[in-house]
C-alpha cells in the first residue's frame, strides 16, 4: 500500500507521465495525429485508474477533511434516515446520510464521490473536446487544485465538476440550466458561480469583462472591502461566516498578487485570442466571460478567509477556459500554435508548488 504521505506524488508522477504520452500524439502544429479513438479509449482508462487511485485512498490526516468525513459518517451509520430539507447542502447532505444510514461501508463512499468527481470532469471534457479528450482530461487532472479537491475539499469538488458539465452543455440551455441549479445542491458557495452564469447568459460582449477584471484588480489593490459585506447579504450564515470573518484562519490573509498572477494567464490568452489573432467561438467566448466574471468576483473578496476557496470558484473552469483556444473545434490561427507551452507550463506550475513551494 503507498503511505498517504506519498499519495499526491504519485498522482502527478502518473499526470506527468500521462502528459507526455498524450503530447506525444499531436504533430508538429498541434494536430491530432491518432483519429482512430486509441486515445479516446486510453482517456477512459485513466479515468478509471484515477478514480480507484483516489477513491481507495488510506483514510489519513494527510488528505485534510477525510478524518472529518469518516467520523460524521459513523455518527450517522445504521441510524434512521430522514430527509432534512434545512440542510446546508441540500442535495450533498442528504445523500451522505442516507448512504451512511443504509450501511454503505465509508470507503465505499469515498471511492462513489471519486468516482463523481472524475466522471463528471471527463465528461465535461468529452463533450467540449471530443477526439482531444486524452489531452484535455489530463491537462485538467494536472491543474493546481485538482488533486486537493478530489481528497479534501470533496463536496466543493463535485459541485464544481458538476458545473463543468453545466459549461459543456451551454449549446442546449434546457440541460445546463438545470444542471447549473442542481450545483447548488452540493454546495452552497456554487450560489455566487451560478449568479455569474447567468449575467454571462444575458451580457455577451467580451470587452466588458475584460474591463471589469482590472476594475477589480484595482479595487482588491486598494483593499476596497465594502464588497463583502455585500456579498454576506446574500448569502447564507455560513458563507457570510467565510467573507466576514477577519483573520480566524492560517491562510495568507490579504492583497494576494501571486493569485491575480495566475488568474490573469486565461485573461491575458483570452485578450490575445479574441482581439488579436480574431478568434470567434460562441462556446470558448462563453466559457472565457463565465471564468472572467467568477475571478473578478473572488478578487472583490479577496480580504476574506480562506479566499483560496472563493478563488477555486474561477479556479476550476481555469484548464478548460486556458486549452481551448489551441485545440477547439472551430479552426483559428492559434490552433496548434504554442499548444506545447500552454500544456507543459501548466503542467509546470502546478509541479513547480506542490514539489518546491509548499515542500
Amino acid at each position: 500500500m503507498i503511505p498517504a504521505a506519498l499519495y499526491q506524488y504519485v498522482y502527478l508522477l502518473v499526470v506527468t507521465l500521462m502528459t507526455l504520452f498524450a503530447m506525444s500524439s499531436y504533430g508538429r502544429w498541434g494536430r491530432l495525429l491518432n483519429r482512430n479513438g486509441a486515445s479516446q479509449a486510453m482517456a477512459f482508462l485513466l479515468l478509471l485508474v484515477v478514480v480507484l487511485f483516489v477513491g481507495t485512498r488510506p483514510q489519513s490526516s494527510a488528505f485534510g477533511d477525510m478524518g472529518t468525513y469518516n467520523a460524521m459518517y459513523n455518527v450517522q451509520a445504521g441510524a434512521p434516515f430522514y430527509l432534512d430539507k434545512n440542510a446546508e447542502n441540500l442535495i450533498w447532505d442528504n445523500l451522505f446520510n442516507w448512504m451512511s444510514s443504509v450501511g454503505i461501508p465509508f470507503w465505499m463512499w469515498l471511492l462513489l464521490v471519486a468516482a463523481a468527481y472524475f466522471g463528471l470532469m471527463f465528461w465535461a471534457c468529452k463533450r467540449l473536446y471530443g477526439k482531444d479528450v486524452l489531452l484535455a482530461f489530463v491537462t485538467y487532472l494536472g491543474a493546481f487544485s485538482t488533486f486537493s479537491y478530489g481528497t479534501n475539499g470533496m463536496k466543493a469538488g463535485v459541485a464544481a465538476s458538476l458545473f463543468l458539465v453545466a459549461m459543456a452543455y451551454r449549446d442546449k440551455l434546457w440541460m445546463s440550466v438545470p444542471i447549473a441549479l442542481l450545483t447548488y445542491g452540493f454546495h452552497h458557495s456554487m450560489a455566487m458561480v451560478i449568479a455569474a452564469y447567468f449575467l454571462v447568459l444575458m451580457v455577451k460582449n467580451p470587452k466588458y469583462y475584460f474591463w471589469g477584471w482590472g476594475a477589480c484588480v484595482i479595487v482588491a489593490a486598494l483593499h476596497i472591502t465594502a464588497f463583502q459585506t455585500f456579498f454576506a447579504g446574500f448569502t447564507d450564515e455560513h458563507g457570510a461566516e467565510y467573507l466576514l470573518s477577519k483573520g480566524g484562519s492560517d491562510y495568507i490573509i490579504g492583497f494576494r498578487p501571486d493569485f491575480i498572477l495566475y488568474s490573469a494567464v486565461p485573461v491575458w490568452l483570452g485578450y490575445m485570442a479574441v482581439y488579436k489573432f480574431g478568434f470567434r467561438s460562441v462556446t470558448y467566448s462563453f466559457l472565457l466571460r463565465l471564468y472572467i466574471m467568477a475571478n473578478s468576483l473572488w478578487m472583490l473578496c479577496m480580504y476574506a478567509d480562506f479566499s483560496n476557496r472563493i478563488a477555486y470558484l474561477s479556479w476550476f473552469m481555469y484548464p478548460i477556459v486556458l486549452l481551448y483556444p489551441f485545440i477547439s473545434r472551430e479552426k483559428n490561427q492559434l490552433q496548434g500554435k504554442y499548444l506545447r507551452w500552454v500544456v507543459y507550463g501548466h503542467l509546470g506550475f502546478t509541479l513547480f508548488m506542490d514539489l518546491v513551494y509548499y515542500a
